[in-house]
């Protein structure tokens, strides 16, 4: 992030909103809107935003995989396979 360029008051979104919105869209760019010195908001563009839900979601997944194998619920590639095998029959 480019502080100088990154970081916009909150009266540069009311007096640019659409210039602003148009430049984060075009470059990918994230903003953060700041009031006081107080980050309030982010605004990004849809792609980076898709690409950031993506990420989390995969995190979530790796996240609950360490978990179960911290707990032991674990089954061989074999049975997983085996499992899989069967899920797929049954719905073919």
């Amino acid at each position: 992030m480019r502080l100088k360029q990154d970081v916009k008051s909150v009266e540069d979104l009311e007096r640019n909103a659409s210039g602003l919105v148009r430049e984060v869209a075009e470059q990918g760019r994230t903003v953060a809107i700041v009031q006081d010195g107080e980050a309030l908001a982010v605004l990004m563009d849809v792609e980076s935003y898709d690409r950031m839900r993506s990420a989390v979601a995969l995190l979530k997944i790796i996240a609950q995989g360490e978990a179960d194998v911290a707990a032991g619920r674990l089954v061989s590639q074999e049975e997983a396979f085996a499992r899989a095998a069967r899920v797929i029959d049954r719905e073919g």
